[in-house]
């Protein structure tokens, strides 16, 4: 018996059970699908390429093909491992817009301004360049300056100048426009996931008990209220109870996929997956939406001090891992995306509607694909997409991954966006900083100049940047899922805590904004129970 049970040792789930066991008097079981965070590749920055190559420690699901991609199924990649995503991720530190969570209470979610949530942001934050009004020094979640940044870097950020956009030096800073280098969630050379910040260092406290390979399958519930949870774990089918509540953070695709799985969602799906109906809530998987990215590659046979497959680039990765192994320097402690930018498709727009990550390597496929040689790849993505999408059941079996259908595309407004993002890429691409290293696109875009043309490019390579959102949406309309104290709507002891919440996806990477998510919704719990 357990005050309270966390399904996912995500980034969500490794806040609250760092934050709830606190207190010494509370009790708290966190499940994790996957196993514990202890692979090199994991801890090493650059062993993302190696994750994203193999699949490991994540749940390998795909979208349902999809009609704006011109049929094919996009790359849907989640961590199953402590950490979740955050352990497998590119670690870039981005917050979004003031904007975008003054909207979020302005839709009825009080609390969730952005001076409200600010504290919680930085109480999260120990960045390594100190504290001021816009940041924290003394959280748990270290964030810092890559340790040893790539040559290629600055030059991007150059090119950016020399193309009209303004040098930014910090993103999370009073204005999020411009081009610069990223901050990332590292400490002395290593990842820094949220396990490494939240949970390692709590591991031994009694009152929190870690299952890993626990496969939740369904919330026990008693008529309207949830009182546990059914996992299978060491082959076994096996329950916990809450004595609380049960915290859901399994993440935007599968947080939804658990609340059908327990009966909970629209009805009429549940009774074709032959569920029986606990609450009708038809909001429980709409809503999804995702930032749509395409990248721009570049072949750049100058550009040695890149990451590339050739006997320089061997060399220079064996010097790597020396370096790493010893010192935690060099070429291994990259995230790839060391630099980007927020930029506007025109300048009519209030705020930037790009994103922009440039990448010190030859991108193709999410890094699946090998690719010999050097070069640089330039992704854009479209930070407030209309499209919207569901997360829907594929049947009854909790082991059978969910039917995921962001819809990408499907407005016309964001392809347009999207139009505008390529051209203004390309420009970058071809200032003089960058145009110096001789490079040149790969085929696949290099003919490619009309808007029509433009369109079959993005609609033949586009797919996720990895920020699926709002499938158990805040807020008070017919189609939300959770309050703005993040409860589920109609079922007691139950909340939702994770990206899924988000009533819009943030401009940015969406790391950081669920850790202050789970930041927050502790002090709520803590609140409501007294605790």
């Amino acid at each position: 018996m357990f005050d309270y049970i966390i399904i996912g040792g995500g980034s969500a789930g490794c806040v609250l059970a760092a934050r709830l066991t606190e207190n010494p008097d509370i009790n708290v079981a966190l499940l994790e699908a996957g196993p514990a965070d202890k692979s090199v590749f994991i801890h090493c920055p650059a062993g993302l390429a190696v994750i994203a190559k193999t699949g490991m420690a994540g749940w390998g699901m795909n979208t349902t093909p999809q009609p704006g991609l011109n049929g094919r199924e996009g790359y849907m990649p989640r961590g199953k491992v402590l950490g979740g995503s955050s352990s497998i991720n590119a670690m870039v530190y981005i917050r979004g817009q003031r904007e975008d969570y003054d909207q979020w209470a302005a839709e009825g979610n009080p609390g969730w301004s952005f001076d409200e949530v600010l504290p919680y942001f930085k109480r999260a934050e120990h960045n390594e360049r100190g504290a001021d009004a816009l940041h924290g020094s003394n959280g748990p979640l270290n964030v810092m300056d890559l340790r040893s940044p790539n040559r290629y870097g600055p030059v991007f950020v150059e090119a950016g100048v020399q193309a009209g956009q303004v040098h930014n030096t910090d993103f999370n800073g009073e204005s999020q426009e411009g081009v610069g280098l990223y901050q990332v969630t590292h400490k002395n050379g290593e990842r820094y996931s949220a396990a490494k910040a939240y949970l390692t260092p709590n591991l031994s406290r009694p009152n929190l008990h870690v299952f890993t390979g626990a496969h939740t399958t369904r919330i026990l519930m008693e008529r309207k209220r949830a009182v546990g949870v059914e996992f299978q774990h060491e082959g076994q089918v096996k329950q916990l109870k809450a004595t609380r509540e049960v915290l859901l953070c399994a993440g935007a695709l599968q947080s939804p996929q658990i609340l059908m799985l327990s009966g909970i969602g629209p009805r009429e799906h549940l009774l074709e997956n032959s569920i029986a109906t606990v609450h009708d809530l038809p909001g429980v998987g709409q809503n999804l939406h995702d930032h749509p990215d395409v990248v721009l590659v570049t072949n750049a046979p100058k550009a040695t001090e890149s990451f590339g497959l050739s006997l320089s680039g061997a060399i220079q990765g064996l010097k790597g891992l020396f370096e790493w192994r010893k010192h935690r320097r060099g070429i291994l402690t990259s995230n790839f995306a060391e630099a980007g930018g927020f930029i506007k498709s025109q300048s009519s727009e209030a705020t930037p509607d790009l994103q922009l990550h440039f990448v010190v390597g030859k991108l193709v496929n999410h890094g699946r694909t090998t690719v010999f040689g050097h070069g640089h790849s330039l992704h854009v993505c479209l930070l407030r997409p209309r499209s919207r999408g569901s997360v829907r059941l594929a049947s009854k079996d909790p082991l059978a991954p969910p039917l995921i259908d962001p819809n990408f595309l499907s407005d016309r407004d964001d392809m347009d966006r999207m139009i505008r993002g390529f051209k203004l890429i390309r420009n970058i691409l071809s200032q003089p900083a960058l145009a110096a290293l001789g490079g040149h696109e790969l085929a696949a875009s290099s003919k490619v100049h009309t808007d029509a043309e433009i369109e079959r490019f993005v609609r033949d390579y586009a797919d996720t940047i990895y920020h699926p959102v709002s499938t158990c949406r805040m807020g008070k309309g017919a189609l939300d899922v959770v309050d703005a104290q993040l409860r589920v709507h109609g079922i007691e002891g139950l909340r939702v805590v994770d990206a899924s919440i988000m009533p819009n996806v943030v401009s940015g990477n969406t790391n950081a904004p669920v850790i202050m998510i789970a930041e927050k919704a502790a002090d709520m719990i803590k609140a409501a129970q007294g605790a």
